[in-house]
């Protein structure tokens, strides 16, 4: 399965999205916040990063901004946000994220669109 990196404060929010990838069979590795965020993703070289948009310090945008100007430019971000107005999931896919998944998530269907950001499994 795949390595997925979840950047999100919310130490509740963590435990759940971790706990429903990881019945899937992910690695699944968390930071909360930016902080070390080039490091982790050096360290876990994960496939995707789940990644919260209102953060401590710098937001997401900033946050992908930083990834997409690193060697980890090709890595695949989805947002995972509480921001779900109008015009909200436009502006992440224009700023470059590569998916949108709103909180709070549906337990049944998270994985799901998980793995859809993942793209297709490679043939073993």
């Amino acid at each position: 399965m795949a390595r997925i990196l979840i950047v999100e404060d919310s130490p509740d929010n963590m435990k759940l999205f971790r706990a429903v990838l990881a019945l899937r069979g992910h690695t699944v590795t968390g930071i909360g916040g930016g902080e070390g965020l080039l490091a982790a993703l050096a360290e876990g070289r994960p496939e995707l990063v789940l990644m919260d948009i209102q953060l401590p310090g710098k937001d997401g945008f900033a946050l992908l901004e930083e990834i997409r100007g690193s060697e980890f430019a090709r890595t695949r971000v989805v947002a995972l946000t509480a921001h779900a107005m109008t015009g909200d999931r436009e502006r992440a896919m224009q700023a470059g994220f590569d998916g949108y998944i709103t909180k709070p998530i549906d337990i049944r269907t998270f994985p799901d669109e998980v793995e859809r950001a993942l793209g297709p499994v490679p043939p073993a």
